[in-house]
Formats: structure tokens, sequence, C-alpha cells
């Protein structure tokens, strides 16, 4: 449990957050996300669009709460994981749905260098960095300004120090719903001391609509012809490996269930399934498809849009029924899969790879896009 200031408000209306009483078509009641945390009120924003899609979204954390997609047969689907209420996200450790940050994934040992100067980052991962730390911004108040029923802009002042990194650091997520059914997500940072920063989103995809199945049955197409192998605390070796004649290629649509227990071969014994940054064939054009998911029980597929050069693929290994969601529903063993646009872990360490300093003057930007359609 977190040490902080926890306390409910009066519920009530809000302008531009969901309406209370559960007017939403996620079933949320916004008065269960109406508190006060670390001295800043948090609520629950409600996006929505003129084709019937809805994302609802919580400035603790950042964290898309839910998000209604049509099937195939036009029912209404919630296809991500979460809590129905803020009291669960802020007491049961998770990255359901959050905007990440400072560093998005693993840092070696949790040590970067700046100028020449070692700095020890917390190790809360097999003794590496994770996610920015245990008090990384998932468990941050991001202040929110409702652009219109279709934006969302989160902005989070980050002070220098702030779990050991350097830099006062301002950044921005700004979630827009457009009408052709995509999240647009766009992230920007600045910094006043030369930083690190590898920004993404964390939410955990069941496209059935029901997180009582496992995402194996999945069709997965991962626009990537190589990966970055991890050892067995999860941390990139610095090399750079081929997918092909491997449990990694997804360079033709594959069952993620396919091949995933094939701990014969190293890498998913490592990652205890797939747990990978592939390398993306786009390296940053966004205007081109890195990868597609499809559930064939709901026929809602999701398109992969980033200006990333990879992106981490993660099959909810750990989950292991310890932890209850919305509607009550247990979420098992790899009942959901992460699309994680990014830079690849640990790069502060890696030089050869693309870089993620920020100095004073750059801005950071960094962009993704979930888009939603059906396949027959």
């Amino acid at each position: 449990m977190k040490a902080w200031i926890f306390s409910f408000m009066v519920a009530g209306g809000i302008a531009n957050s969901c309406t209370p009483g559960g007017e939403n078509l996620a079933g949320l009641d916004p008065a269960k996300f109406e508190s006060e945390i670390q001295g800043k009120p948090v609520h629950l924003y409600r996006l929505h669009n003129k084709s019937g899609m809805e994302v609802c979204i919580t400035n603790f954390g950042g964290r898309i709460v839910s998000v209604m997609v049509p099937d195939k047969a036009g029912k209404l689907r919630d296809i991500v994981l979460g809590f129905d209420n803020i009291a669960d996200y802020v007491n049961i450790p998770s990255d359901f749905g959050a905007a990440i940050g400072r560093y998005a994934n693993r840092i070696a040992q949790g040590r970067i260098t700046v100028d020449g100067d070692t700095i020890q980052l917390p190790q809360n991962n097999f003794g590496h960095c994770l996610h920015g730390g245990p008090n990384g911004w998932q468990y941050k108040v991001y202040d929110a300004k409702q652009i219109d029923d279709t934006t969302l802009e989160l902005t989070l002042l980050s002070p220098d120090g702030d779990e050991h990194f350097p830099g006062n650091v301002t950044a921005t997520v700004r979630y827009s719903l457009t009408e052709d059914n995509a999240l647009d997500i766009h992230y920007s940072a600045v910094t006043d001391k030369k930083t690190v920063i590898n920004l993404t989103n964390h939410s955990y995809f069941n496209l059935s609509g029901d997180p009582t199945m496992p995402i194996t049955d999945h069709i997965l197409t991962l626009y990537a012809d190589s990966y970055t192998p991890v050892d067995s605390t999860f941390m990139t070796t610095g090399e750079i490996f081929p997918v092909q004649g491997t449990p990694m290629d997804f360079t033709t649509p594959k069952g993620i269930g396919e091949r995933i227990n094939e701990y014969d071969f190293v890498q998913l014994k490592n990652g205890n399934g797939y747990d990978h940054n592939w390398v993306l064939n786009a390296r940053g054009d966004h205007q081109q498809c890195a990868a597609r998911l499809t559930s064939p029980v709901s026929g809602i597929t999701l398109e992969l849009f980033t200006d990333e050069p990879g992106v981490q693929v993660y099959t909810g290994n750990f989950l292991d029924g310890s932890v209850k969601g919305k509607r009550g529903v247990v979420y098992n063993q790899r009942v959901a899969v992460c699309l994680e646009t990014q830079h690849y872990p640990d790069s502060p360490n890696k030089p050869e790879w693309p870089s993620v300093y920020l100095e004073p003057g750059q801005v950071y930007t960094s962009h993704c896009i979930f888009k939603f359609s059906v396949k027959p």
C-alpha cells in the first residue's frame, strides 16, 4: 500500500469527467474515482466519438481504465484490464493502463551515466530499474485538462531527483479519440538538466472483451524481422537477433499461444513466455503498421502505429489469479497482452542503440496510435 494521503471527496458533478452515477458505456461509477491523492484531485474522464466508441481515463497514473469497442455483432466490449475504483489502483501494485515514465522498461542494475557521472536508480526488478522505479509515474497524479469530448491532456512535473533521475521534467500525455475509432497518444517532455526518458502506455488488452479467457487464441502480426534477446533477469543482452525460424517470428499472422510454451527455446524460458522488445521494420515511420492483433471470438482488431523504434510485447505471464479487476473478475495468467511502444530496454547503457538522452532546450516526443476495427 502506498503511504500517501488518500481521502475520498464528496461525489458530485465535475466538468468534463464521466457523469456521476455510472452514465458511461463501461458501467463505471465515477464517484468511485473521486479522490484526493498527493494533495491533488483525481477524477475519471470520458472520451467518446460519434462512432460509438468510448475511453475512460483516470489522471492517477494517466491510466486508461476502459476501452469500449464494437465487436463483429455490433456489441460493445470493454477490451482492457483494470479496476473499477481508485482505491484498488492505489492499493494494488499494477501497471494497468498507465502512462509509464520516466523510463519505460528496464535499465540494467539501475545505473545510468550522465556526462561522466554514474547515477544509481532504484532496483525494483531482479536488480534492475523497471518502469521508472517503484514510485514511477504510474503512481503519480497528472494535472488534467479535457479539451473536448474526444481529447484529454495530462501534464506532470517530475522534480529533479524523482526516483533519482536528474532534471526537472515537465511531461505531457495527450489522449485523442478519433472518429475512425483510433486512440491517438502523443507524448512530449522537456527538462532543465540532461536526463533519460522513454514513455509508453501499459494497457493490458483482451480483445475478446472477456478477461476470463486467455489471449493465447489472439492472432498477432509483428512487422519486425528482429528482436532484442534477454537474459534470465529479463535484461537485454545488447544483441539483436533475427526472428526467422524461431517462436519469435510473427512476421506472418500467428496465434500467440501457438509456440509460447516452447521453453526449450531459451528466450521463452527467460521471458516466462513473450516479454521481449521487437525491432520494428518501420523504423520510426508512424504511417506504417507496426503490429496487428485480432480476437477470433469478437472479431475486434487492433492496429498499432508508432514513431518509436521498438515495441515490447508482454503476454501477462505474471498475472497469477491474485488480483480481481473490474466486475470482480480474477485476472489469471495470460488473459491480456501489452503492446508497449518504446526505445529499446537499457538504451542508456547501449550507445549503439537509438538515444534516450534528453538535453535542456530539446523536446522529447513520442507517438502511438491504437486503431480499432472489426474483422468479419
